[in-house]
């Protein structure tokens, strides 16, 4: 297997890489669908969506899960209550709750004493700043490149881009766990690296992905990240 080079910046998705989000946003998911259908959309169905690529938005995935059950309904409503699920509406809290920090304590600390440390979610700004201030408020990320910073959501590489112009010469890593974040990287010419849960649905699946658009390796959660750079410096 090819070595890979030393990173001088490593990217990271937020989603599946630095967050747990099965039970804030794909539970939120289901929560817009079954509000506007009353069907339960398994999680799997929604992974194999993700799996297809060109769903990374959220709300896009509920708008298409919705009409898919015959139901049509007004984007903009459709985006309001999924905003109001997740985030919470001031009487009832969000499922932005229910998210864990995947992270060992110390990892990203120590990763930062050696290399630079930069963000590249489809997140809005708003939707991240809470995640970051509960879980991350001691790390600092040299970018943090949200929705808010792009004309074009992924796939498009533009915010990898933005971390390069940023990073002249610089190699970078970027970590993410859909096909939609390999293909941002595969365009950028930036080294990519899939990230699949061990307990994903259609993990076989997602893993083959992940390689078929570009993935140099796959693994299951950041934490395994040390192990990785510390075999790039043996191979340096």
């Amino acid at each position: 297997m090819q070595l890979l080079p030393m990173p001088q910046v490593i990217v990271f998705d937020v989603d599946g890489v630095l967050a747990e989000v099965t039970a804030s946003y794909r539970e939120t998911i289901r929560a817009t669908v079954r509000h506007f259908t009353g069907a339960d959309v398994q999680n799997e169905v929604i992974q194999r969506f993700k799996n297809a690529g060109g769903w990374n938005n959220d709300w896009d995935l509920s708008h298409r899960l919705i009409a898919e059950q015959g139901v049509q309904a007004d984007y903009s409503v459709v985006v309001d209550r999924f905003n109001r699920i997740f985030l919470g509406d001031g009487s009832t809290p969000g499922l932005i709750q229910e998210e864990k920090w995947i992270p060992k304590p110390g990892l990203l600390e120590e990763l930062g004493t050696r290399h630079s440390l930069s963000i590249f979610t489809g997140r809005w700004r708003y939707e991240l700043q809470p995640t970051l201030a509960r879980f991350a408020s001691n790390i600092t990320f040299s970018e943090t490149i949200t929705a808010d910073d792009v004309t074009k959501q992924k796939p498009s590489p533009e915010g990898l881009q933005v971390i390069q112009r940023a990073n002249p010469g610089k190699i970078l890593w970027y970590l993410g766990d859909t096909v939609d974040d390999a293909r941002a990287a595969r365009d950028a010419g930036v080294v990519f690296l899939g990230v699949a849960a061990r307990d994903s649905q259609r993990r076989d699946e997602l893993e083959g992905r992940l390689f078929e658009f570009g993935a140099r390796r796959v693994i299951s959660d950041v934490n395994e990240l040390a192990g990785l750079l510390a075999a790039a410096e043996v191979g340096a």
